[in-house]
């Protein structure tokens, strides 16, 4: 991969776990916790996407707060844990190896920027939280724009800003419907598989898919 000048990451599933707030609680849910916690992130995502058909926009942290409720109850789950889930979902960890390549990208002189469905306080939380807020140029959010990924609106907010071309820009998530958006749109979409998933048909195909972001560095060098 050559000519890259900016290399832009979705937040959710790709730098940060969103599965480590409800595994902090494992021992409380018990052994369901991994299931629950898939069917939070899912029912999050569809309401983001029906929302934004809907033309019904409620910010993510209210999206979040939405599907926790429903999935509390499908998982029956004690309602007191509300407040302790919420909580960790604002300091979810990162993956791994994701401070140490981040840093190493930073010292390459590369442009480093966030794209996410996350409102700008939690972004900056998650970032502050992992002690990342010395990395990123920028951490563009969809509240600018109001409306969820995978809009077309979503992906332009970097173009607009920069002065660099799509081709120039690498983005990276975990999802493979964001994957598909942003290699329609454009860009070099990076699929980062972590659990050997299948990618969706959705008219795009990545050319490059990783493991993990130690990867991206072999890529780049």
């Amino acid at each position: 991969m050559k000519n890259i000048k900016a290399i832009i990451f979705d937040a959710y599933g790709t730098l940060f776990d969103v599965n480590s707030a409800a595994e902090k609680c494992k021992n409380k849910i018990g052994d369901k916790w991994e299931g629950f916690a898939n069917y939070w992130r899912t029912t999050q995502l569809e309401y983001t996407w029906l929302r934004s058909l809907m033309d019904r926009h409620k910010d993510f942290w209210q999206v979040t707060e939405d599907s926790l409720d429903k999935s509390m109850k499908v998982f029956d789950i004690d309602p007191e844990m509300k407040n302790e889930l919420l909580n960790l979902y604002k300091k979810l960890s990162t993956f791994n190896e994701v401070p140490n390549v981040l840093k190493d990208l930073k010292n390459k002189k590369f442009k480093l920027s966030i794209l996410s469905n996350g409102t700008p306080g939690l972004l900056d939380e998650l970032v502050n939280s992992n002690n990342l807020d010395n990395i990123f140029d920028d951490i563009f959010s969809i509240e600018n724009v109001g409306i969820y990924k995978p809009s077309s609106k979503v992906y332009d907010m970097p173009i607009k800003k920069y002065s660099f071309k799509k081709k120039e820009i690498a983005f990276l998530s975990a999802n493979t419907w964001d994957v598909s958006a942003g290699g329609n749109y454009g860009y070099n979409s990076i699929w980062v598989n972590r659990n050997n998933n299948v990618f969706d048909n959705l008219d795009y195909q990545p050319n490059y898919e990783i493991k993990n972001l130690n990867e991206l560095l072999e890529m780049l060098n």
